[in-house]
């Protein structure tokens, strides 16, 4: 028991380590406004800060010697206003750490800042100051976070001035604020982070899913799988005791975790949780990624096998045999050196999904892979009876790992595809894309009804039953498949294929009339919608025609936004709105067309400084900085002062279908009649 606790305390320190690796950004947590108060020559200026459920900062006023960091707001000297007192803050919550042995002193919710200033400018003026703050949960605190901030202020001899009237000036462009209606921003606030913590946990729970099934798939391969027995049978005849044999072939599942684990926590820290989250949009990854690809889907269709040097294995057989925990671990490490060219590819291909979410995603996916491979060993450690049941090893190993290299072929364009799109080559559109699977497939139908033969595959004298209907199930896809040459949508795997307008006929084969009249600036969007590409044009035509603003933040590479695109805003009752009671506004975050030179600006994001050259990226700073939000698809209703109308966001998470969609469309559109 003492060694399984060993390998137990091992697997929470790897954990342990990966939470210090994947840091969330402070800003998720804690949205800041910044506003002012003022009445003649005497002001307040504020910061308020929405915090996010479950989450806190520290009071701006600490007892002496106090461990927390006190949130500070500080504003530039200047000999146009005079400070007047200390920083005001509301009373905070009050509670003991027993760890910390000290009282600490808390803000959640809304919280507002306010420092009081005398005005002694005869002229409007900008006032530049910072702030600083930690925020906190009853698990871990983020780092310290520390960032400039600007509001407008009156000159104090100005009679319009003397009045107690509240003015509000925002810094980057961010949504105004007044006494009114803090509650509603932050209310808003707390909706955007929600929905983006909810983005990124179903993310990790979907990778989740596929990695455990996909380490299943590897238990299927002839590399693998006879192993089972093998490795059962070892651990149970060489242990004095049942007892002992059932704790060896745990130790053994919990080392084939803990090597797994390790390989993705490695290659979160080597490339960054961003730089991964990255790698989705970028051009020259996205095509490694599908030459990658080809080369495992080739491998596993037989062509050649990835093994890894013989040297490498060797050390790690004679180190097996050490006995202990080591030796134990060290045989786990023998495996997975011994099936790379099984496990490789589909290891390679999860880590190639990983890399689209970043932060966590390797991790969760190579825990979730190691399980299901481990799962294994323990259980028939522990009831060695089963393995009667198992199948014989034979050549429907091998099948499996054919139909593996199918799969990953027929996702390797996808990749490329992404490339396609973000660079605008229109090299893969939507017609050789669909005919390209449907290439792919066809041929993995003839291979399951025998037709073809690969090099590894054993005589075959009749069909199994069940390779009898996935044939027919892979031959039904594939008649699926066919219509979508022809203009139709395919919403069963929407976001796969490029998007309807990424087309050689994108109103449909044969069709060259258009329902939607063209609108100068725009170009075809999605549904056959007019979309402008910049927000001020759009903004200047909503204006003209008295429209709200649909705002769609989105990507060339956004497979959530091609299925909302695709399988919900075609529907009826929701189309009719888009194409008629609104002016679509589209901004690509990947767009990678240059801005002209003097257009390009630098900006400052945590503490480093960014050269915006992209149309892309000009576009998905924009997102972040004035909404806090860096996912897509992410919707919003403006009007044509570019004001949000008040209906909160829309996202792929709470609004992936029509009901949800289409009340919130209608939500918008009232709100936007109403005086």
């Amino acid at each position: 028991m003492r060694a399984i606790k060993n390998a137990f305390i091992l697997l929470i320190t790897l954990l342990s380590y990966q939470f210090s690796v994947a840091q969330i950004n402070p800003l998720e947590k804690v949205s800041w406004k910044f506003s002012v108060e003022q009445n003649g020559c005497e002001a307040y200026v504020i910061g308020t800060a929405a915090i996010v459920n479950h989450w806190h900062v520290y009071a701006a006023h600490l007892p002496e010697g106090s461990f927390a960091l006190p949130t500070e707001m500080n504003l530039e000297k200047s000999d146009k206003y005079e400070i007047v007192g200390k920083l005001q803050e509301p009373k905070p919550e009050k509670i003991y750490d027993e760890i910390l042995n000290e009282d600490l002193f808390l803000h959640s919710g809304m919280v507002t800042f306010k420092q009081k200033i005398n005005i002694l400018s005869d002229k409007d003026f900008t006032l530049k100051g910072s702030y600083t703050f930690q925020t906190c949960d009853d698990i871990q605190c983020l780092p310290p976070f520390d960032d400039v901030f600007e509001v407008k202020i009156k000159a104090c001899n100005k009679e319009e001035n003397n009045n107690s009237d509240e003015m509000s000036f925002v810094l980057n462009e961010t949504d105004n604020i007044n006494s009114t209606e803090e509650q509603s921003v932050a209310k808003v606030t707390e909706n955007k982070k929600e929905t983006t913590n909810k983005l990124t946990d179903k993310s990790l729970i979907t990778i989740f899913f596929l990695a455990f099934l996909s380490g299943f798939a590897a238990l299927l391969t002839p590399c693998v799988f006879p192993m089972i027995p093998m490795t059962v049978s070892f651990f149970t005849k060489q242990s004095k005791t049942r007892a002992a044999g059932i704790r060896n072939a745990i130790i053994y599942g919990i080392s084939i975790i803990v090597i797994y684990v390790l390989l993705g926590t490695i290659i979160t820290a080597i490339f960054g949780s961003d730089a991964l989250n990255a790698l989705s949009t970028n051009v020259y990854f996205n095509i490694f990624f599908f030459l990658l690809l080809i080369v495992f889907a080739v491998s596993f269709l037989g062509a050649f096998e990835i093994v890894l040097p013989s040297s490498w294995v060797n050390k790690a057989d004679s180190a097996s045999n050490r006995g202990g925990l080591i030796g134990i671990f060290f045989m786990a490490f023998t495996l997975a050196l011994v099936s790379f060219s099984c496990t490789g590819p589909i290891v390679g291909t999860l880590l190639v999904q990983s890399a689209s979410i970043g932060g966590m995603a390797p991790f969760v996916g190579m825990l979730g892979f190691s399980l299901a491979l481990a799962l294994p060993f323990g259980l028939f450690a522990a009831f060695p009876g089963w393995m009667n049941s198992l199948p014989k090893s034979g050549g429907w190993l091998n099948t499996v790992k054919v139909v593996l290299g199918f799969l990953e072929l027929a996702l390797a364009f996808k990749f490329l595809s992404n490339a396609d799109l973000v660079m605008d080559w229109h090299l893969l559109e939507r017609e050789v894309f669909l005919a390209i699977w449907i290439g792919v497939f066809g041929v993995l139908a003839m291979y399951l009804f025998g037709l073809i033969k690969l090099p590894h595959d054993s005589p075959m004298q009749n069909l199994s039953v069940g390779r009898t209907l996935f044939g027919t199930l892979v031959v039904i896809f594939v008649i699926y498949l066919i219509p979508g040459l022809w203009g139709a949508p395919l919403k069963l795997i929407s976001g796969f294929p490029p998007p309807m307008e990424y087309s050689e006929s994108p109103r449909g084969f044969g069709n060259n009339s258009s329902t939607v009249d063209y609108i100068e600036g725009t170009h075809v969007g999605p549904q056959g919608i007019p979309a402008f590409l910049d927000i001020e044009e759009g903004l200047a035509y909503a204006k003209k025609v008295g429209k709200p603003v649909f705002l769609d933040f989105t990507g060339k590479a956004c497979v959530n936004c091609r299925r909302m695109e695709e399988g919900v805003w075609g529907e009826p009752g929701v189309i009719e709105i888009l194409k008629n009671d609104v002016v679509l506004v589209s901004l690509y975050v990947d767009d990678k067309r240059d801005l002209p030179e003097d257009e390009q600006f630098e900006v400052e994001e945590n503490g480093k400084t960014i050269k915006i050259t992209t149309i892309g990226k000009k576009w998905s700073h924009y997102q972040s900085s004035k909404y806090k939000v860096n996912t897509q698809p992410y919707y919003l209703i403006l009007d044509e002062n570019g004001n949000e109308v008040g209906n909160g966001s829309a996202d792929y998470e709470n609004h992936g279908n029509v009901d949800a969609f289409k009340k919130w469309l209608e939500e918008g559109l009232d709100l936007y009649k109403t005086p």
